[in-house]
């Protein structure tokens, strides 16, 4: 004999021994279910190269995953666009002149924000004055951190101001989708940046951005300089190809152990910019092998023609290479936020 229940038929017209449920036991599903249910993301398909013709050509009939070159890009933009647990500081740091910082902070900014959609600083820390305003796309007005200084009361709570009112301080970069805050511009001006202003402009705009990319002055004992660097999530080591911007680097890294934040330098990743088209190879293998030894990676990136007049960058002429290798750096920095 069949065991006959109040199951569900087969298909030979009996019922399932022991399917019923009761109420009780029947789980109503929620939206969680409903989410959870869905197919995983659709694996990434080739968009260049070969691989991206086929697809283009067959109309996706052929859909080829992604070469070793897409995959690492692919990769990389993920690393930069992770979510973040709280706002992160990143400090770029070499106290010579001309070692490619000021290029540096906004390079990285413009790759963040592109990448991450928004809401990424950066901020000039000089106590005086410092070439980052004028680096950066105009803006309508000239205020500078000097400025919001002044008015930081405004922002003290979120019920008092929103980011929409910062635009009045900071210098949108539309295109690239971030910020600049200037430094003190006023040539006559007397008033400086100390690590108390440090401390108070930091402590509010941490409440607006998620990066603040932070450019340095000159001077190590300058106390906004030093509180720059207690603040940092991630320290960023700055030199060109060359041996006086190395070697000032190098000497950064001895002073800052001295002052007891080797937790700090151990995580730091240094960049070394190609001063031409035709860098030393030898000293740049040589100044790898250094780098290497003291921060937790180096990253080399091109020299770039359109970054050589000192003007406001055109984000728009940089080479794919200049592009690419600067993804690598945020990549690499991404990586220890």
């Amino acid at each position: 004999a069949v065991a006959v229940t109040d199951g569900p038929l087969r298909s030979g017209g009996t019922r399932r021994e022991g399917a019923q449920r009761t109420p009780a036991q029947r789980a109503t599903p929620t939206v969680d279910d409903l989410l959870n249910s869905r197919a995983d993301r659709a694996r990434p398909r080739a968009t260049e190269g070969w691989r991206g013709a086929v697809r283009r050509l067959t109309g996706g009939a052929i859909s080829p995953r992604p070469g070793k070159a897409e995959q690492s890009r692919l990769d990389r933009e993920r690393l930069v666009q992770r979510r973040l647990d709280a706002p992160r500081t990143i400090v770029v740091l070499n106290p010579k002149g001309g070692a490619h910082k000021t290029t540096s902070t906004l390079l990285l900014a413009a790759t963040f924000g592109t990448q991450r959609g928004g809401a990424t600083l950066a901020w000039d820390n000089n106590e005086t004055r410092g070439t980052l305003g004028w680096r950066a796309q105009n803006a309508p007005h000239h205020r500078t951190a000097v400025d919001l200084l002044e008015d930081l009361d405004r922002f003290a709570t979120p019920d008092r101001a929103s980011l929409a009112a910062l635009d009045t301080y900071v210098r949108t970069q539309v295109d690239a989708r971030f910020d600049v805050l200037a430094s003190d511009e006023d040539a006559a001006a007397s008033s400086t940046i100390d690590a108390t202003a440090f401390d108070r402009l930091h402590d509010v705009l941490s409440r607006y951005y998620r990066l603040l990319i932070v450019d340095t002055g000159n001077n190590m004992r300058a106390s906004n300089w030093v509180a720059a660097v207690a603040a940092a999530d991630q320290l960023v080591i700055v030199s060109t190809v060359r041996e006086d911007t190395a070697a000032s680097a190098a000497w950064l890294l001895d002073g800052l152990r001295e002052k007891g934040f080797d937790h700090k330098i151990d995580e730091a990743v240094t960049i070394l910019a190609a001063p031409s088209t035709k860098p030393d190879r030898k000293l740049a293998e040589r100044l790898e092998r250094h780098f290497s030894q003291v921060t937790a990676e180096v990253v080399h990136v091109p020299f770039d023609a359109a970054l050589v007049d000192g003007g406001p960058i055109d984000f728009d002429a940089l080479s794919p290479e200049t592009r690419d290798a600067w993804l690598t750096v945020a990549a690499s920095i991404a990586r220890r936020l």
